[in-house]
């Protein structure tokens, strides 16, 4: 892997590929020292690909508003998802790995389905790719059992589920 200690866009197209090409060897072979420069690098260039794309394919009457909320979204999913993940992780098995290694699952695995959510309807194989990466990663980076991944991304969903539909009354 390019330098682990920044972040550059050939470290990003190093990444892409890879994650691409063989998701389970690239997890595996992903560096302990990655941290959350290499993570939250891949992932910003990903959602800034993301909202311009997704501003691109369709017209706005605020096209600077909905593009700050179209990155704040791709970016801040990731953070609440690995956060959750992490304390779903810690309370059932205690601490297995840092946040800044399971973040980097999330981030990665997030980044990769970004480039292809901005297509109309593309959620429905982007969502369930997103997960399986996550689940992969989890399994091959952080050495979690199946069922162990399945329980941390099963229960992460149901609460993020439960969070975004409590919070639905005083959205509307």
């Amino acid at each position: 892997m390019p330098d682990t200690e920044k972040f550059t866009l050939r470290s990003y197209f190093w990444i892409l590929s890879r994650l691409l090409r063989k998701p389970g060897r690239f997890f595996s072979e992903l560096p302990q020292e990655i941290g959350l420069k290499q993570s939250t690098g891949f992932l910003l260039v990903s959602s800034l690909f993301f909202t311009v794309a997704s501003l691109l394919s369709n017209t706005y009457s605020s096209p600077v508003s909905i593009g700050m909320i179209f990155f704040i979204n791709a970016m801040g999913m990731v953070f609440i998802a690995a956060g959750l993940g992490y304390m779903v992780m810690t309370m059932t098995m205690g601490r297995r790995v840092t946040f800044a290694r399971l973040f980097s699952v999330y981030a990665l695995s997030s980044g990769i389905t970004l480039l292809a959510s901005w297509v109309p309807f593309f959620i429905w194989l982007t969502e369930p790719w997103k997960w399986w990466l996550i689940g992969t990663g989890m399994m091959k980076c952080c050495g979690f059992q199946l069922r162990q991944a399945i329980l941390v991304i099963g229960v992460s969903i149901c609460i993020m589920f439960l969070l975004f539909w409590s919070l639905l009354p005083i959205l509307s």
